[in-house]
């Protein structure tokens, strides 16, 4: 071998040396995403963060020209599919859209096979979500004073349905303040079934985060009040809770997106940044408006910290409430 083959050969052998200390995911970082996303909703299909999730991931598709494949891992308010996305590959292409109640409130109330904030890498909070008290359409109360009254009669107790940690919550909370601890709160695997419950009159009533918004103006719920701070654009003729003098019932709830702890930061930046573009978009806001979700702003930072601070208050607000898992 002559000096030139010996010179070439030995840089060939360094190149080649120092894309194999590169890892892979950086190699292909100019690519990214270059093969199907699999985002992970951990809640039935058909509820408000399934159709979200369906709305944002498919802009986001088009956007990153990729393909984002939503994949329903409901059972467990929301644990099962969310441990999942915990355990997963930190590589960008296994992802969660979350709420609230899977990712910080199950978490302090259960047994949760992760951790809030230090078990995943939080991309974007993509809106806030309140609550609507919806009633089956033959129950005879048509306002919550008369649903109250219903409640408190000890003969005959009403049934609540809950499909997700927070709304477990705000019902035992509910059962709390109105003084009806012989409420019947039955557990369903997501905010879908929850809703479709009332829609057949298998329970009484349940908080809902809007998806029944159709199902109300079809008539075939009742809404009886709002958990907000003001009237629901969608039905401003229902009352908040606090203008009916009920207290003590200040809950609301998010839906955003995560990635596995490790998840390069190149990687969440650009989720980050598209779902900003995203959430820019006239017929994105359109839909939102549509189940009274409000869209939100934030970095990844401000979303970690926000995880972190809304941990932190649930186990207050636990203790506080003597709220048990029975």
């Amino acid at each position: 071998m002559d000096m030139t083959q010996r010179r070439h050969f030995l840089t060939t052998l360094a190149a080649a040396a120092g894309a194999a200390s590169v890892p892979q995911w950086a190699r292909a970082q100019t690519a990214y995403p270059n093969k199907p996303v699999r985002v992970i909703v951990p809640f039935a299909a058909g509820g408000t963060t399934d159709v979200v999730a369906r709305l944002v991931m498919q802009k986001m598709g088009e956007l990153m020209k990729a393909s984002f494949v939503i994949d329903n891992r409901g059972g467990a308010n929301g644990m099962i599919g969310t441990g999942e996305v915990a355990r997963a590959q930190a590589d960008g292409y296994t992802l969660l859209f979350n709420t609230a109640g899977a990712q910080t409130l199950s978490p302090v109330i259960y047994k949760a096979p992760y951790e809030a904030a230090a078990s995943f890498a939080p991309v974007a909070k993509v809106c806030s979500v309140g609550f609507i008290i919806i009633a089956r359409k033959d129950l005879p109360a048509n306002s919550l004073q008369e649903l109250i009254a219903l409640a408190q009669n000890k003969d005959k107790p009403l049934t609540a349905s809950s499909g997700s940690a927070i709304i477990n919550l705000i019902t035992e909370q509910f059962k709390h303040v109105i003084k009806a601890p012989q409420i019947i709160n039955a557990q369903y695997k997501g905010t879908s079934p929850q809703m479709q419950a009332v829609v057949s009159g298998e329970v009484d009533f349940s908080f809902d985060s809007f998806a029944a918004v159709e199902m109300i103006k079809a008539g075939k719920v009742k809404a009886l009040a709002v958990v907000l701070p003001q009237r629901a654009a969608s039905f401003p003729d229902v009352p908040t809770l606090v203008e009916l003098g009920v207290k003590d019932m200040e809950f609301s709830s998010w839906a955003g997106l995560l990635a596995p702890k490790g998840t390069p930061k190149e990687i969440v930046a650009a989720l980050s940044q598209n779902i900003d573009k995203v959430m820019q978009m006239p017929d994105v806001l359109a839909k939102l408006k549509q189940y009274d979700y409000i869209p939100v702003k934030t970095t990844p930072e401000s979303f970690a910290q926000e995880i972190q601070a809304e941990t932190d208050r649930w186990k207050q607000v636990v203790k506080a409430t003597g709220f048990k898992i029975e």
